[in-house]
């Protein structure tokens, strides 16, 4: 049925002059529960789907595009819907660089294992109970947690059918599950907050749900007693949790929109060293069980395996068709797009390579510095490269955690981060598709008191 839909709308657009076409039907299932304390915040099913279309017309210095989308997929609102978007299209001004991609779509489809059919059969009310045990063991973990802002299990299905007028016509089933908890501790009339999270493809794969509890307790309950520090400069730690932000902001620097528009510290630096040594980047669309996986981008083209930085040389872009045909350069399999959405570049999933070193080692021989733990704000400028956010964590004195450290901010060029990082760790943390192991930071400025 939803191939059918596809290949319907695609050859209707056709019909009606479209010179190309392309077309994704997005079906998707969600359960998800919320529990705080005894009682259920909140309970979650739904379903939808989304047929979206984007219509290409001839112009004489390009092609002409525009994209549309509907969840009502009755045969009439269909046709109207390709009607429209070649109608529309023929309104917008050309684009000497639109259109699908020049061949290489995906023909082979590996099983990646991205769905566990058993899962489908589990009910909502297993993850209200997986709620309730993550909350449970939060709360119960020490009469210093006194509240939570919830704990949630969610399960989400999804089935993508998507094919273009070059023939290409593709289909994939995923699925996504996740448990997460956020408990609130207080003592002498402080309180602090913090999150553990677990998530996976398949149910069987996630961390127990009242580990997940207990463990986001004792985060919350190693920030009492925080204090704020004297500015300075010291090595700064993060652990796998911050450092994968850290990755998220170099990640927002590699894609192909901020490369074209020059929104990117980066965009000249190709083949050039722009981290330290210890540094490898990878991105991997098929990544077995990767929470970002898929047999084909969002244009057809095949995922693949992608080193990004190698000890510190940046080898790649991550691009789709648009962007690289605005660098001259050859797409990477890394677009991405929702039904209603026109495909652009992004990371699937990303990693730093883990080092040799282990987070304890890390702080032992730190003599003094701060291991954050908590980022707030969004403080990075991609343009250029400025960093600055705010921070909590663990103060390290002589090699041992001190004291929870509170209200500093953490500041520094992005560059000269990523080049002054001197140790890596031996540990990949997955709480989603960018992971980092922690890293350190040879010198930044922390600012407090």
């Amino acid at each position: 049925m939803s191939a059918a839909l596809v290949k319907e709308a695609l050859a209707r657009a056709r019909r009606r002059g479209a010179h190309a076409a392309d077309a994704v039907l997005v079906d998707d299932e969600r359960r998800e529960a919320r529990v705080r304390g005894d009682e259920i915040d909140f309970v979650k099913q739904a379903r939808s789907r989304t047929l979206g279309l984007r219509a290409f017309v001839r112009a004489p210095d390009g092609l002409r595009v525009a994209s549309a989308s509907t969840t009502d997929l009755s045969a009439a609102v269909v046709e109207r819907l390709v009607d429209d978007t070649v109608e529309l299209a023929h309104a917008t001004a050309p684009d000497a660089c639109a259109g699908l991609p020049e061949g290489g779509f995906a023909d082979a489809f590996p099983d990646l294992a991205l769905v566990r059919a058993e899962d489908r059969a589990v009910p909502l009310e297993a993850r209200i109970a997986d709620a309730r045990r993550a909350e449970s063991a939060a709360r119960g973990a020490d009469p210093r947690i006194v509240n939570s802002e919830g704990s949630e299990a969610a399960s989400s299905f999804a089935r993508v059918a998507f094919g273009n007028t070059e023939g290409f016509l593709g289909e994939y089933e995923s699925a996504r599950h996740h448990v997460a908890s956020s408990p609130v501790a207080a003592a002498d009339g402080a309180m602090q907050t913090d999150f553990w999270a677990s998530a996976a493809r398949a149910l069987a794969d996630l961390e127990d749900a009242a580990c997940v509890g207990r463990r986001a307790a004792e985060r919350a309950l190693r920030r009492l007693g925080s204090r704020r520090v004297k500015t300075a400069r010291v090595p700064v730690l993060f652990e796998p949790t911050t450092a994968r932000s850290l990755l998220a902001h170099l990640a927002a620097c590699i894609c192909g929109g901020a490369l074209y528009r020059r929104t990117s510290f980066l965009a000249d630096r190709l083949g050039e060293r722009v981290a330290s040594e210890l540094v490898t980047v990878v991105d991997d669309g098929r990544l077995t069980g990767g929470l970002a996986s898929r047999p084909f981008d969002g244009e057809g083209l095949p995922t693949r395996r992608t080193t990004v930085l190698e000890r510190g040389v940046l080898r790649s872009w991550l691009l789709d068709s648009y962007s690289a045909r605005k660098l001259g350069m050859a797409p990477t399999g890394s677009a991405v797009r929702s039904a209603g959405s026109a495909p652009a570049a992004s990371p699937t999933n990303l990693w730093i390579e883990p080092g040799t070193t282990s987070l304890d080692a890390m702080v032992r021989g730190t003599e003094r510095g701060l291991l954050v733990t908590w980022l707030f704000g969004h403080g990075f400028n991609p343009v250029t490269g400025d960093f600055s956010r705010g921070a909590a964590g663990l103060w390290i004195e002589d090699g041992r955690i001190a004291f929870p450290v509170h209200e500093v901010t953490i500041a520094g060029r992005f560059g000269d981060m990523l080049a002054s990082i001197d140790a890596v760790g031996d540990e990949l943390v997955w709480l989603g598709p960018i992971a980092a192991p922690a890293l350190r930071i040879a010198r930044m400025t922390v600012a407090g008191d």
